[in-house]
């Protein structure tokens, strides 16, 4: 018996498999990528369980920070061992609700997104005795990557529009509660190629300095984002960055020279490059049919248990890795929801699978679980294995419970 299948007789299926081993690799390869004076936050919306994010926290090297954009990701961090005074808050729609439970856990780092974002924030710490430090977010005028999903360059909800924020400084200085100690930049996410990459991050660090020499801000903190790439769901390697390391500390010596010693301290963001290929989604065929001459292959796993994000309108194509390597048949891959959209992946070829079989679909560590449509049909969540050296750290499945609320004391 396989590997796949035993874990699957074990645990149960749909399985998804986190191995530990490649979440620290794949921070060690990007480390070696970055300059080594960076900070490196771990998005933990990429994939909030805490024994992942703890593995980016442990071990050799310098640890990963935590990048956070809930109370419920704020919660993972804690139970994985995150110092919350070193993590930073972001999101467009921070409550004075979270933003509350936020300081009360000891976060003093945000990333301020309007006008009406920094006042929030320091109105908060206010009422907690605190002051906060605020990086403003900049959304570019302009970007430079030609691949990847822009996050800047057109009207948004994401941060202050670089053209403008110089004329508020005034207004932005004046918060109580409120310090500004830095900008924030993420102008991209999932780039294809290094070059759109390091042309990006040039972009990002040319638009900081102009914006430090026009309005005066203080820039103690420097967060220029991530883009770093990894395949989702197909099979494939990550990306190995030979030159980023070399042109972004060319670029940085050229805007910011005393970066080095940490005038600005320099930090970047990942996600789904950190653990992205350390996850595998197992999963079991459960029928195998033809109609009008195609054969579909029903799994026990649908969007509900590896979505892409499709309520986004971001559903990706997915191609599976079986747990056989023999190609014998075409067939599309369909999960056990009542819809017509539950496709996985769509007429490709695969062994000659049959009832029972284990299917497995690769690079599926990132935006797995936490990002897909859980609470449709209202099926059990995947159990989530923790591996590491082949041997088992935890299992676990998340769940959906109604309890009931009473009114809000707000």
């Amino acid at each position: 018996m396989s590997r796949h299948a035993e874990w699957v007789r074990r645990y149960g299926s749909p399985l998804y498999v986190y191995d530990l081993d490649r979440v620290r690799a794949a921070r060690r390869d990007l480390r070696a990528s970055l300059p080594e004076e960076c900070a490196l936050f771990y998005s933990l919306k990429a994939n909030p369980h805490p024994d992942v994010a703890r593995a980016l926290r442990e071990g050799d090297g310098p640890p990963c920070r935590a990048e956070l954009s809930s109370t419920g990701e704020l919660a993972a961090a804690l139970a994985a061992g995150y110092d919350p005074a070193q993590a930073l808050y972001t999101g467009p729609g921070k409550t004075r609700a979270e933003l509350a439970e936020a300081v009360r856990a000891g976060v003093r780092a945000f990333s301020a997104e309007s006008v009406g974002d920094l006042r929030r924030i320091g109105a908060v710490a206010t009422a907690h005795g605190v002051v906060a430090d605020c990086l403003l977010r900049v959304n570019s005028a302009a970007g430079h990557a030609a691949t990847g999903i822009r996050m800047t360059g057109a009207p948004s909800q994401f941060g202050f529009d670089s053209e403008v924020l110089p004329d508020l400084v005034d207004e932005l200085t004046s918060v109580p509660g409120a310090r500004i100690t830095g900008l924030h930049l993420f102008p991209l996410s999932n780039a294809r190629d290094e070059a759109s990459l390091v042309g990006e991050f040039q972009h990002s660090l040319a638009t900081a300095a102009r914006l430090r020499d026009r309005t005066g801000l203080p820039l103690r903190l420097l967060d220029i984002g991530g883009g770093f790439a990894a395949p989702y769901a197909v099979p494939g390697a990550r990306p190995v960055y030979d030159k980023l390391r070399v042109e972004l500390s060319a670029a940085l010596d050229l805007h910011f020279p005393h970066w080095r010693a940490g005038d600005p301290l320099v930090a970047c963001e990942s996600g789904r490059y950190l653990v992205g290929d350390s996850g595998e989604l197992l999963c079991s065929v459960v029928d195998v049919k033809v109609s009008r001459g195609r054969r579909f292959l029903v799994l026990d796993a649908g969007i509900n248990a590896l979505g892409g994000m499709a309520g986004l309108g971001r559903l990706m194509p997915l191609a599976a890795r079986p747990d056989r390597d023999d190609v014998a048949q075409v067939a599309s891959l369909v999960g056990p929801l009542c819809t017509p959209g539950d496709v996985l992946a769509r007429e490709v070829g695969l062994p000659g699978l049959g009832v029972g079989d284990v299917v497995a679909i690769p690079n599926a560590g990132a935006y797995g679980v936490t990002a897909s449509l859980l609470a449709f049909l209202s099926r059990p969540a995947p159990v989530e294995l923790v591996v590491r050296g082949g041997h088992v750290v935890s299992a676990s499945r998340l769940r959906h419970d109604r309890v009931p609320v009473g009114p809000s004391a707000d």
